[in-house]
């Protein structure tokens, strides 16, 4: 419904950025959180950092002073630290669950009371497929979405009455920053602009699980009834793109 105040985090890159331009687009008052803004020109950006409260709080304040609501909140900001575990640094480890996990309840935190108060509101939080089916080299990453996952269930239960929606939303595996080290090939991974008009679309569902498309839907079902089959999977399209070398393991941040 153009009009609704939608908040998106990590909306500076990949399907943030996507997302944000097309719900722009279709009249949508977006409000764009993200460490930097350089790519959000004629959007409405607030400099925030999700795994401080106090910016947080902040930044909802300003939101709600320029528009007075908040009808959808996207958590969408990430870390991945791409490492083997036992060379993966544990001050690493707690960066991914700040921003990832935490930076989720820091917006939750945010905008509940006020979403409880008027007895409506969507809250998306943007998963994994890996954070189902694991995969090698982010185990901090993939234990962060398994957080979110059980999170945003007991959330969902305990929001309904009150009139707000708490899913899932799992978008495929797309061409962006946190996914380049995974080492797929680049012809199946989707282009993030694409993935965020498509999930634009569906910014005011109230399903559990969201997903722009058939497949990707079909893709969670399969990880969630074989996880360790799907995991197999992912693994070895990467190994074989990677001529079985070790991919090359970095830091993404979005």
């Amino acid at each position: 419904m153009p009009n609704e105040v939608v908040i998106v985090t990590g909306a500076n890159n990949g399907i943030g950025l996507g997302l944000a331009k097309a719900l722009h687009a279709d009249g949508y008052r977006v409000a764009c959180l993200d460490l930097s803004g350089e790519n959000l020109s004629g959007l409405r950006f607030l400099q925030c950092d999700v795994t401080s409260p106090t910016q947080v709080d902040a930044s909802l304040a300003a939101i709600l002073a320029d528009w007075g609501q908040v009808d959808i909140l996207v958590n969408n900001a990430c870390l991945a630290v791409f490492s083997p575990f036992e060379t993966k640094s544990l001050p690493d480890t707690r960066r991914e669950f700040e921003v990832n996990y935490f930076g989720y309840v820091n917006l939750i935190r945010a905008v509940l009371p006020h979403m409880k108060a008027r007895h409506r509101g969507v809250i998306h939080n943007v998963s994994s497929i890996v954070g189902v089916s694991g995969f090698p080299g982010i185990s901090g990453y993939a234990s962060t979405k398994g957080a979110v996952e059980a999170l945003t269930r007991t959330l969902a239960l305990e929001s309904a009455p009150f009139g707000i929606a708490v899913n899932l939303v799992h978008p495929p595996l797309t061409r962006t920053a946190s996914s380049s080290p995974l080492g797929l090939p680049s012809q199946v991974m989707a282009d993030p602009a694409t993935v965020g008009r498509k999930l634009a679309k569906k910014i005011g569902s109230t399903r559990a699980v969201i997903t722009p498309g058939v497949i990707e839907s079909l893709s969670v079902r399969i990880a969630r009834l074989m996880p360790g089959a799907m995991g197999r999977f992912l693994s070895a399209r990467a190994a074989a793109t990677r001529g079985k070398t070790e991919a090359p393991f970095s830091r993404s941040e979005s």
